[in-house]
């Protein structure tokens, strides 16, 4: 018999949601484990008769959990799948998952683009964005004016932000053009509009971003905007592989 597991863990390794978006539920006491409502900490096996607002939670082998999908997001859509504002969202063009729903790996603001990954397993969407996994985020730049050397350094050096000291661990001078250069950036964290933060730190505006990478995953040359691909079986096993490794790249 398996050993029980924290909750919140079971719930998201079986695609029902992140671990925070349990552990929301578990807070609100939606969750109940055997008739009683579950609390922080609580454990449970799948042997366990589960419910979410009174109606049995079934949960998926988890072998059929670890789907994930490649999307490219156009410009204009924001990362949420309800918008107040009435926005385009990346969920509305998904296709139906297998089993359980997609969770979004990371988030993108609503003016950028590019690679955005989707799983049905939350304890790998978890471990993806988890800071301790240092997977790397590689993104495409265009910035007003033409930084120099030295202020490329201090971006490489570091520079304080609201939240903390942040930095690239790369920077890539991709392109030339008038007021405008390109760069290919790569950094290990998912803070808030880091990128844009960044280089606003150090007088550069952004006016063009769009993620290439996320790990060992790229965003296919010939996947058009808004267009979806499910990632195959050895390129989930590589995206799991590194966030075991520690330094996903």
């Amino acid at each position: 018999m398996p050993a029980p597991e924290r909750l919140q863990k079971l719930l998201a390794a079986a695609g029902l949601g992140s671990r925070r978006t349990v552990e929301d539920w578990i807070r609100a006491g939606r969750i109940a484990v055997n008739g009683a409502v579950a609390t922080l900490g609580g454990r449970a096996t799948a042997a366990d008769s589960i419910t979410l607002d009174g109606r049995p939670v079934r949960l998926a082998p988890r072998a059929a959990v670890h789907e994930v999908l490649i999307y490219h997001k156009p410009l204009g859509e924001v990362t949420t799948r309800h918008d107040p504002q009435g926005r385009p969202t990346v969920f509305e063009r998904l296709p139906a998952p297998g089993t359980g729903r997609w969770i979004v790996v990371g988030r993108l603001d609503v003016n950028t683009t590019g690679l955005l990954l989707f799983t049905t397993d939350g304890e790998l969407a978890h471990r993806l964005m988890h800071p301790s996994s240092e997977i790397e985020r590689e993104y495409l730049v265009r910035v007003r004016g033409e930084p120099d050397a030295a202020t490329l350094q201090r971006l490489i050096e570091g520079v304080r932000l609201d939240d903390g000291y942040g930095r690239f661990d790369r920077i890539e001078r991709h392109a030339e053009g008038g007021s405008h250069d390109w760069f290919r950036v790569v950094l290990r964290e998912g803070r808030n509009r880091e990128v844009r933060r960044l280089w606003m730190a150090v007088g550069c505006d952004v006016s063009r971003l769009m993620r290439l990478r996320y790990g060992p995953v790229s965003l296919p040359g010939d996947l058009r905007p808004g267009a979806t691909r499910r990632l195959a079986p050895e390129a989930v096993d590589a995206l799991m592989a590194a966030t075991v490794s520690g330094r996903g790249r």
